[in-house]
């Protein structure tokens, strides 16, 4: 069983580059020690999210961001752990800067950039919006990203995603800074939906809001059970060994049709349904 140990950071946020970029050596120094071969962080942890954490006209830094890219890359090389870590990056073409994640190898390269596609009335205010998906390997497992609202409320980014091949789906997202508790079972559930219907890892990183916070971080397996999961309203690194030959992709591939539905059945009926029943169909 090729088994991955992840890590999920979930950590508070503030308007401060400085202390955000302290928050995030902090946990990588804390990830490494327990052995955790990919972190993710949340959505715009190195600067702050431009709605409600960082006021969204504040200027964007892009030397700075370069360097503490660079920085972040380079300690994931020294200890070979690979790293998704939500942050912005300048728009070349001037205006608002994009909201962004970088996918890092434990090799210490940064493998590619992923814009938020689907921005949020309040996002538009602030950001850019960004075009595609890609997907990378780490470890020999295909993963994809997905930032917040694009993935929470529209499937087919995660599809996309499990489209090129993806088996492990990394979520930064940042959803806290307004006080709307009632999202919070409405977002675990499309969360574990994600997983479900796709057959594959869905792993999510919310921040740490001391007031509220309307999504826990949690690993989510491809049978849509919460494998880990945070405790709401603290800072916290949560862990887990994923088995990703469990990540089949088996009921996406049933619906486009890649494969015969022995796969989507024991996803769907498990022992309680025999072959007998629906082969001759």
């Amino acid at each position: 069983m090729p088994i991955l140990k992840v890590g999920l950071a979930q950590t508070r946020q503030s308007a401060s580059f400085d202390k955000n970029a302290a928050t995030i050596f902090r946990f990588i120094e804390q990830a490494a020690k327990a052995g955790v071969q990919i972190l993710c962080f949340p959505e715009t942890q190195t600067v702050g999210y431009r709605v409600d954490i960082t006021p969204t006209d504040a200027p964007v830094e892009p030397e700075r961001l370069k360097d503490l890219h660079a920085r972040v890359a380079r300690r994931c090389g020294e200890l070979k752990m690979a790293c998704i870590l939500g942050t912005e990056t300048p728009n070349p073409g001037g205006g608002k800067p994009f909201n962004s994640a970088l996918t890092i190898s434990p090799e210490g390269k940064i493998l590619g950039v992923h814009h938020k596609t689907k921005l949020t009335p309040l996002d538009a205010v602030a950001y850019s919006k960004g075009e595609g998906f890609d997907v990378y390997e780490l470890f020999g497992v295909k993963i994809g990203v997905v930032i917040c609202y694009e993935a929470f409320r529209f499937a087919s980014t995660t599809r996309a995603c499990v489209a090129k091949g993806a088996q492990v789906i990394f979520h930064p997202q940042n959803n806290t800074t307004r006080p709307n508790d009632w999202k919070i079972p409405v977002h675990h559930a499309m969360a574990t939906t994600r997983a479900a219907e796709n057959t594959v890892w869905f792993l999510t990183t919310n921040i740490c809001h001391d007031q509220h916070q309307n999504c826990r971080t949690m690993v989510i397996s491809p049978d849509g059970v919460v494998k880990a999961q945070s405790e709401l309203k603290q800072e916290q690194l949560v862990i887990a060994d994923i088995d990703t030959d469990l990540a089949t992709r088996a009921m996406y591939k049933f619906d486009v049709g890649e494969e015969a539905d022995d796969g989507c059945a024991a996803m769907l009926f498990a022992d309680t349904v025999k072959k007998e029943e629906y082969r001759a169909a």
